[in-house]
């Protein structure tokens, strides 16, 4: 089932409007019960309303970027975050690479909890988003890969959108975990992309607990 909350900044907005929807009802109810009951139809009418309208919405795919370089030149977007360093990544960079002048732009999105990103610490993702890119970057570069690295926002989507204001992909590989362990996955990254990006996009696995164990 598709998480209708695509990040962490919804979910809590969710939980907020959500607070505030039964406290509104509650304070109305011990006023008058007559006066609950108005408040009650009255806020449930605007959320089904609300609803309604969100659903008939959809989001328009966005134009593909602009191809820059010669006709020889493919710009690859990156996006990962634990998984930025695994094997099949590694190679289907390389896959995609072979035969062209090739610019690499690896993108990890600092993830973050809950809590620390309400309370606006996001330091410590970045660091660790940070170091795993680096180690990333090192790795390609011994497989004879020249890429370039940034960290991206919390939401891979928005990272996405942030990345091709910029860069200009042809393409965007993303990883993630094997279904299962991904969160990514379990909120419709993948699928979400592909509906929002006009560009091609591949999905790779990376097992990092069979890549440890083997």
């Amino acid at each position: 089932m598709k998480n209708p909350l695509r990040s962490e900044a919804e979910a809590f907005q969710f939980l907020l409007g959500a607070v505030v929807y039964f406290a509104a009802i509650a304070i109305a109810g011990v006023i008058n019960e007559w006066a609950g009951l108005a408040v009650f139809v009255v806020l449930t009418s605007a959320v089904v309303v609300w609803w309604l309208r969100a659903r008939r919405l959809e989001v328009p795919a966005q134009q593909a970027p602009v191809h820059r370089g010669g006709p020889d030149e493919r710009r690859i977007l990156v996006i990962a975050n634990e998984t930025v360093g695994g094997g099949p990544l590694l190679e289907r960079i390389r896959e995609r690479s072979s035969g062209y002048t090739t610019q690499v732009l690896v993108v990890s999105p600092a993830l973050n909890t809950p809590l620390r990103h309400w309370a606006s610490d996001e330091d410590p993702a970045r660091e660790q988003a940070r170091e795993r890119l680096d180690r990333s970057l090192a790795r390609l570069k011994q497989n004879g890969i020249e890429a370039r690295g940034e960290i991206g926002d919390g939401d891979p989507l928005q990272a996405i959108e942030d990345a091709l204001r910029t860069f200009g992909a042809d393409e965007i590989i993303i990883s993630t975990h094997p279904e299962g362990r991904s969160n990514w996955l379990e909120r419709g990254v993948v699928t979400g992309a592909r509906e929002r990006f006009a560009v091609p996009i591949h999905h790779v696995v990376v097992d990092l607990e069979a890549e440890r164990n083997g």
